[in-house]
């Protein structure tokens, strides 16, 4: 599997743990993301994140901010991305079972990277359910 990878600079140190742990599991990693802590603009390193999974360059995305938010917005403002902000690991399952999320969106500020580690694990490993919530992903889109 292929995830494209994108932070600001609230989270290098996520990345740096997200990054040893895909690869670890056999995954390639396109990293977006910067390694610093200088203050950078987060939808620099969404946009190209949401690219790649529309252009299907990347079969999912990861995004790091201080809240996760701001670069959640980003990334959602692309057709195709369905971006979660998770912040448990149990909301990154419902994230991938209900609503077929494609990029999960983590808070840096408010989660440790272990947390971090956990949900990229769970929402990468958990397929959508589809049935009754196929339908409702259908309707997010605005054409």
């Amino acid at each position: 599997m292929t995830i494209s990878i994108g932070n600001d600079h609230a989270g290098p140190e996520y990345k740096q743990a997200i990054v040893a742990y895909l690869t670890a599991q056999g995954h390639q990693v396109i990293n977006h993301g910067t390694d610093g802590g200088d203050s950078v603009d987060y939808p620099d390193f969404g946009h190209p994140v949401a690219e790649d999974v529309t252009q299907q360059k990347a079969d999912f995305g990861i995004v790091i901010c201080g809240s996760g938010n701001g670069i959640a917005m980003t990334v959602n403002k692309h057709q195709a991305i369905r971006a979660a902000l998770c912040w448990t690991k149990e909301i990154a399952a419902l994230a991938r079972q209900h609503n077929d999320a494609n990029v999960i969106s983590i808070p840096a500020r408010f989660t440790s990277i272990t947390q971090a580690v956990e949900m990229v694990a769970t929402f990468l490993h958990t397929p959508f359910e589809g049935g009754r919530h196929a339908k409702r992903v259908e309707k997010i889109a605005c054409f």
